[in-house]
Order: structure tokens, then sequence, then C-alpha cells
């Protein structure tokens, strides 16, 4: 090799290398910082969009697992006004067979009538008030509703619809045919032409109706369930995958960083010697 002056060729190496290795404990420290290993597109071009993709979807999954868990919320709501519903009915019931006896006076049947009302006029209130997010569930106002629980735009693989009839009518004249007042007098056996044992069979069919009712609602619901674990299952694996192409691995990460620090200290202490170079020519005049 040529010994020269103006063109010092072993620092220019030496500077390379310095740099090089610079660079290299810049990177190590990054990643050692931040957990990636992508930390920009240039890291990784490729991974650092497919990354940038899975995180939209993980994002999407979130949104639409808490979509499934208010439809759940909103069915449990339903379903428990009317497991209030089915307790009041059946006290009226009882008390029906209980005024169906025979052995009472008008007094006494004056006064299971009396409860027999309060009981009625509970359901009423009931369905008046059964919301959910501003919503009445029972009043008959309610349509159907899709619960978006993908991320899918296709309708058929992403939503779960919510029929009519989980939103009917709940109140006593839409339950039996005639108002809480009429209702009552003949649970009671006080109305004219009427015994208060007649009027079971048709009590009857209400707390099978509502039985019905509820067995929808927990259909619907074991749909939401199984939508809302399919969807962890699949932000499991997008998690999961993500990982292993982002996270940086600290073992890796960490032996990276002391190599390119011994590196850039040999470079460091040897760019002093290279730039002495020059100087020895200076020998030679």
């Amino acid at each position: 090799m040529a010994l020269t002056i103006n063109t010092n060729l072993s620092s220019m190496i030496v500077q390379s290398n310095l740099a090089k290795s610079t660079n290299q404990l810049n990177q190590a420290i990054e990643r050692m910082t931040t957990g990636y290993k992508i930390n920009h597109a240039s890291d990784n071009a490729a991974g650092y969009s497919i990354a940038r993709n899975w995180e939209a979807q993980l994002g999407s999954l979130d949104v639409a697992a808490d979509n499934a868990a208010t439809g759940a919320d909103m069915l449990s709501t339903l379903e428990d006004n009317y497991a209030l519903v089915s307790s009041h009915i059946q006290r009226v019931r009882d008390l029906t067979e209980q005024a169906a006896n025979g052995t009472y006076g008008s007094q006494s049947l004056k006064a299971i009538q009396s409860e027999i009302t309060a009981r009625l006029e509970e359901v009423n209130r009931i369905a008046a008030n059964c919301e959910f997010s501003g919503q009445n569930m029972m009043d008959g106002s309610m349509k159907s509703i899709s619960l978006q629980v993908g991320t899918d735009g296709n309708a058929a693989k992403s939503q779960i619809v919510l029929k009519d009839e989980l939103f009917a009518k709940g109140d006593v004249e839409s339950l039996f045919g005639i108002s809480a007042e009429d209702l009552a007098k003949k649970c009671a056996g006080l109305e004219e032409g009427t015994t208060a044992s007649s009027m079971l069979a048709g009590i009857d069919d209400v707390i099978n109706e509502i039985s019905d009712r509820v067995t929808t609602l927990g259909a619907a619901q074991n749909r939401i369930e199984s939508a809302i674990e399919s969807i962890g299952v699949q932000s499991e694996n997008i998690t999961s995958s993500l990982s292993t192409l982002r996270d940086a691995d600290v073992a890796t990460e960490s032996s990276n960083y002391i190599k390119a620090q011994i590196l850039q200290q040999a470079s460091a202490t040897l760019l002093a010697t290279a730039n002495q170079t020059p100087s020895i020519a200076l020998n030679l005049l």
C-alpha cells in the first residue's frame, strides 16, 4: 500500500466501520428500550406493513368484543325483567287458585283482588320501564337489532340479528288480552259469570308464553357468548403472530449491543492510530 499524505485510506476504513458499529449500537439500544425489533419501515418494510394491518385488526376485534358484550348485557337486562314479571304472574296464579277454593267471603276475595291488582300493575310498570341505552324493550317499540360482532363487511359473517319477537310487548293487556283491573276481578271470582278456577288455564298459557320468550332469549345469548369466545381466539392468535413478528428478543439484542459496543470502542482506538499514518511520511523527508 502506498504511503500518502493527502489520502488516509486506513482512517477512512476505520471511520466507516466506526459509523457502522455505532449505528448497530444505537439500533440495539432502540430495540431494547422499545421492546420492538421493527420500529421503522426501514427495519423490515414488509413486516412493518403486516404489523400495522394486524394492529388495525386487533382494534376492530376489540370493538366487536365490546359490541357483543353490550348485546349480552342488553339481553340479560331483558331476561331479568322477565324473571320479575314471571314471579308476579306466578303469584297471581297462586292467589287465583286460592280464590277458587270457595271458602272465602266477599271481603277476603276483595283482599285477594287488591293484591292481584297490585301485582298486575307492577307487571305494567316493569314493561313500561324496561330500558337499555334509552330503548324500551317491552313496549313493542323496539324492532330487530343487528349486533356487529365481527370485522368482516359481510353482514352474514359478522352480524347477529336479534329479531322483533325478542322485544314483544310484556304488559298485562298484551299478555292476557284484557286490562289489569278486569283481569283482577276475574281471577278473584268477583266478576259475574266468572269463577276463579276458569282463569287458571289462561294464566298458565301466559306463564308458558313468558317461558318461551326467555328460552328464545337464552338461545340469542348463547350465540353472543359464542361470538365473544370466537373474537377472543382471533385476538389471541393475531397477538401471538404480532409478537413473533415485531417483538424484540432481549437476549439477542443484548448480545448485539455488547458486540457493537466492543466494535465501536475498537474502531475508536484504531482511528486514533490510523490518523497518525500520514505523519510517518514526514520521517522520509
